[in-house]
This record gives C-alpha cells, structure tokens and sequence, in this order.
C-alpha cells in the first residue's frame, strides 16, 4: 500500500476498510486512533499471523470512517461487519433467530405454538427464548399434560367432521367437535399462561389440593390427571432449572474453539430460571485470541442485532474473559436500556460455575453433529411441526400415507400404500393391491381408485384417517385425487403431490409448487416417504409378474389344470424345482400318473411330448429325485391371487 495513504489517515476514532485492487472490501475494524492502528499491520511483520500478512498482501487502498467516540465506532463496526460480510473478518452465523412461544388469547379456543415473528393481534408472546429444541421439548410437556390442540382451525366457525389422531392418542380432547367445552378449555389456558410467565410454585400447590381432594372423594381418574399435571410441572422446572435458582436476570457467555473452527453461546437466565440458548458457529479464525472472539460475538449479539436483542437485556451479563471494547460496550448498552449494565468476568462461586456451565454447552455444540432425521421422537416431533409450517396444514401430520402406482407396460397394475406414524414407518399398516379398473397405463385414474379404496376402507371401519396424503407424482396425480376425497366425505384429510424431478410439492389452491432445500428435514420426510411407497408398490409388481410366468408354463401343459398346477408349486416351490424333479418324485404327489409327470417334465424341459414308447421304454429316463422340493412360500397355491 502507498505510503501516502498512510501519512494522511487522521489519529480520530473510527473505522477502516481495507480493500483489494478491484474495491472488495477485505476486512473492517475500528480503532482510536486511526492513524496509528492502521499503520501497525505494515510494521513488525514478524509477530503478524498468517491471516494477517495475507491481509497486508491483498490491501490495496484503505477506507476510513471518522466518528465522535470509540463507542460510536463500534457501533459502526457491528453494523458494517453485518452488512458486508468481510472475508478476514471473523464469520459468523446464526444458529438459531430469536423465537417466541404464542398463545393466540384472542381465540375462542387458544392455540400455544412457536413463531419466530411478534404481531400486535391480540395474541400473548412469552421469550425471546434461543434455542427451539428445549422449547419445543417444553411445549410438548405443556401440550401431553393439558392436551392443548395443535390444530389451525378457526373454531368454532372451521371444524372437522371428525377428531384426528391426536384425539385418539389422547393428546386432544376434541373441542373442535364439542368434545370439550369452552368454559374447560379456557382453564386449561389460564394455567398455561401461568406456567409459561414462571408461576408454577403456586400453581403446583393447588394441582396438589386439588389432587389430593379428588383422591379423598374417590374421583380417582381425575387425580391421576392432577398427578400426572404435577409431574409435568416438576419435569419442566427441573429442566430448565440451572445451579443458582435465586430469581436473578443474567445473560452468560461461554466460548469454545478447535482450530479454525469455534463456538460461542449465550445463555438467558431470568428469575432464575434457563430460558434458552443462543448460538453463533465462527470459522476462518486464524490467530484470533480468544478475547477478540469474544469481543466480536458480543458486539454480534448486543449491537449489531438492534433494538430486539436489548428489548430484555439484563442488568448483569456474565462473560468468560474480558475483552477490549468491554467498559466501551457496557457504557452503549447502559444507554440504550436506561439502566446499569455490568459486564463482570467472575473468578469464583456460583457466577463462575454458570459461566463454566455456558463453556460447556459452547463444547458441546462444536462437538455436535447431529444428522438430518435422528429416530428419536422429539427430533421427528420437531420435522412434523416443521412440515405443517411448510405445507400451512391445519393438523400437525402425525398419521401420513404416500400412494405410489407400478405396472409393466399397462399390464399388473397395482398400488401401495405406505403409513409413518410421528415420522416412522409403521410397516404392520402398509397395504397394497390389484388396480380392479381396466385404466392401462393412465396413472391419474388408478391413483384416484387407490386413495378412494383405501380411505373408503378406513371410515367404513371406523380407523383414524391420514392427516396428510401423498401422493407420487405432480399437479395431474393431485388432480385426479383431490375429487375422491370430498366424494367419500373425507375433505378434511391434507393432499399434496411430490414430483420426483424437481422434488416440488404440489398443494391444491396454490398455483406454484413449493420448493424446498434438498438438506430440508420436511423434504427429507417425504423422499422417505415415497421411497418407501415406491419400493413397495415395485416389491409387489414384480411378485406378480413372477407368478404369471411360473402359471403360463404349467398351463401350456396338457391335462393340468388350476388344481394340479397348484398341487406342483405347493410341493416343489416354483418351476425351477419341478423341473429338477425327477418322474418318480412327482408321480408321489396325489393326482399324477407316470405318463402326466414324464409330460409335464417334457414340455418345462423343451422336448415336446414324448411318444408313448419312449415312456413306456424308459419309465425313469429324467434322473432320479434328488429330494429338492421347497416350502412353497413364492409359488403357494392358496395364496396366489393369480390362480383360479
């Protein structure tokens, strides 16, 4: 860089720019004195990392800012790093936005759910929290204790005409179909909120009356829900209970780095009680000390993440080790809220096992590597809510089947229907069959025959139907199917299409496809889902080709008829073990004659029917049995469909 530039930098605060030849900006940074900041990257070189000289090497020219006071330049800094995005800077990336648990008031019939936006519609809004797995794990207590519905009907003008799954499994009472009253309802709401603003120690106490009273008046049933209402509620304070429990507001900061790789967390403590974590992920780091890291993911959190980031700052944030810019930071924040904010570095006693406890979880998310659908039911509760939010279904899909159609050519047409129950196979409820129309080759017409016998099937039995139906294939298949459904008065069932090409999901009312990431666990859920369709409906196609083959070579023989045909496959197994058997094996099976079983083994051998002399002749001239039969699993006669 030009010597000239250098001499001209102003010795006020600000921040610089370091650009390349081209004008990309390679790194920002703040400084209070311009001047000599700047001019210390081109001096000392030795002591430089390699990040560092690289820097020196690409710079080209230098920008600078010149503002009021190191706390303005910070500022600055946060907000040009977001913006930009530098390569040298240090990046990071959020792991989680801030999201809030919602409790639609406003309703008839509340619903408790998460979103990750604040509206002023009526609605209670509880957080932010920052991490959605414990929250959800939360909300799962909350909804398995009161039974709060999950659905997104507008009751009591939108309502099914039947409870869905949820009812069954007994995580609903069905008030969407009078099951449960309003007035009943809306209690079970108002202990939600009391749980959700942190009132429980009371709350419990009365659960305990009450339980205890239903128990003496021998209204045992509705003490088991008193009891099992208590448990939950010990359950969730003692999950989100962390050492010092004395009521206090703290926000506490935990570091973890190996190599170029890093993590920072935060986690918000309020009266007390751990309410989530946020995360940042650092790459690139290079030489950057721990203290820079630190100071970097502060700024990230407090200044550059605006007025929402500071809306419940505390008044004492605990951090690891000091950095640079703390005195500086704690001086913004304490004007922002209008209060004292203390930005402390405890060395013992409970303030710094929190701090060590915020350590560990920054390790542990370092070490983390979790894959894209984990069979646990928390993590596929997690997708469900996921894939109701992409596809806006009114009912979490707790209960889904895919349809997919295989056939040659026209000819062995058949359908599969595969079920995953909270996002696992439940292979004892997969069915496939025989398309009974002659359709041919029109997929959209056998579609529509199987989604129509399947759930026909179901409300004739009285079994809880799909909360979502899909279906292999795109915009026609959905079109043929979506008819069915109203037809047999199963309108309230979800529908959408997957397209194998673009793997887009095709929703009725909406003109364009949604498009979702390939790595989208949603996504990933229904791949798996018509993967499975399609291997199944393929696994039954083929089967059935196999038995037509095997029934057309025993029919071409003369004097054997379905009986005798089913008589062989039951003892041999299939063609191929017929044929390895010699004449005396055969004529053991009831019904055969020497003369049949030297036919038969002739004309599956390719030799024509022998001439009565030469059966006479030699009445053992095809080998003798080897005893090679079979179970007659492939080929049984009672259970092929394919014979009369």
């Amino acid at each position: 860089m030009d010597n000239r530039i250098l001499d001209t930098l102003p010795a006020s605060p600000g921040v610089y720019m370091f650009k390349d030849a081209e004008g990309e900006i390679l790194y920002i940074g703040k400084a209070k004195s311009l001047r000599s900041r700047v001019r210390s990257y081109f001096r000392g070189k030795d002591g430089q990392g390699i990040r560092t000289r690289e820097l020196v090497r690409r710079a080209a020219d230098v920008e600078t800012i010149v503002v009021g006071s190191e706390a303005e330049a910070l500022l600055l800094e946060s907000n040009l790093i977001k913006e930009h995005q530098p390569r040298f800077n240090v990046r990071l990336r959020d792991d989680k936005r801030y999201p809030y648990i919602k409790v639609t008031v406003q309703e008839p019939f509340p619903r408790v759910f998460v979103t990750r936006r604040t509206r002023d519609d009526g609605a209670r809004y509880f957080g932010p929290f920052t991490s959605v797995g414990p929250m959800r794990q939360a909300l799962e207590v909350i909804k398995r204790v009161y039974t709060v519905r999950s659905c997104r009907y507008d009751l009591p003008d939108e309502a099914p005409p039947r409870p869905c799954l949820d009812y069954h499994i007994k995580r609903c009472k069905a008030p969407c179909v009078g099951l449960q009253s309003e007035e009943d309802y809306g209690a079970m709401i108002q202990e939600i909120l009391r749980i959700l603003a942190g009132e429980t120690r009371e709350l419990k106490e009365e659960v305990r009356a009450e339980m205890e009273a239903a128990s003496r008046e021998l209204r045992f049933e509705e003490a088991a829900r008193h009891r099992d209402v208590l448990q939950g509620l010990e359950s969730l304070e003692r999950d989100q209970r962390v050492e010092r429990a004395q009521g206090e507001n703290q926000d506490v900061l935990g570091l973890a780095r190996d190599g170029e790789l890093g993590a920072a967390v935060l986690l918000r403590i309020r009266r007390g009680t751990l309410l989530g974590r946020e995360s940042r992920r650092f790459t690139g780091l290079g030489d950057e000390s721990d203290e820079e890291l630190l100071g970097a993911f502060a700024a990230q959190v407090y200044l550059a993440g605006g007025t929402d980031a500071i809306r419940e700052l505390p008044s004492e944030i605990l951090l690891p080790t000091g950095f640079p810019d703390r005195n500086v930071m704690a001086e913004l924040l304490s004007e922002e809220v209008g209060r004292k904010v203390y930005l402390q570095v405890p060395l013992r006693g409970d303030k710094r096992r929190l701090v060590e406890l915020a350590a560990a979880n920054a390790r542990h998310l370092l070490e983390e590597r979790v894959t894209a659908l984990e069979a646990t039911a928390d993590r596929a509760d997690t997708v469900l809510y996921e894939l109701q939010d992409r596809l806006q279904l009114k009912v979490v899909p707790r209960l889904i089947t895919c349809f997919d159609i295989s056939h040659t050519q026209g000819t062995e047409v058949v359908a599969s229907a595969v079920v995953f129950e909270n996002g696992e196979r439940k292979r004892g409820m997969y069915r496939r069959m025989k398309i009974r129309g002659d359709w041919g080759n029109d997929d959209y017409r056998s579609m529509a025959e199987a989604v129509e016998r399947y759930l026909s099937r179901r409300l004739r039995d009285e079994e809880p139907l799909p909360e979502l139906v899909v279906v292999d294939g795109g915009r026609g298949q959905l079109s043929a199917v979506l008819p069915v459904l109203e037809k047999i008065g199963a309108g309230e069932v979800a529908l959408v299409a997957l397209a194998k090409k673009e793997e887009e999901v095709f929703v009725p009312g909406r003109p364009e496809p949604i498009r979702m990431s390939r790595r989208d666990p949603p996504l990933k859920l229904l791949q798996r889902l018509r993967n499975e369709a399609h291997r199944f409906a393929v696994e039954y196609n083929r089967k059935l080709r196999t038995r037509r083959t095997i029934r057309s070579a025993l029919a071409d023989v003369p004097g054997i008829g379905a009986h005798r045909q089913r008589a062989l496959l039951t003892r041999f197994g299939s063609v191929r073990g017929i044929q390895e058997a010699g004449v005396e094996e055969i004529i053991r099976v009831p019904g055969f004659s020497r003369v049949l079983a030297e036919r038969i083994l002739s004309y599956l051998r390719g030799d024509g029917p022998p001439s009565s002399d030469e059966a006479g002749a030699q009445p053992g001239a095809y080998g003798k049995a080897d005893g090679r039969g079979g179970t007659g699993k492939e080929g049984s006669g009672t259970s092929d469909p394919a014979l009369p």
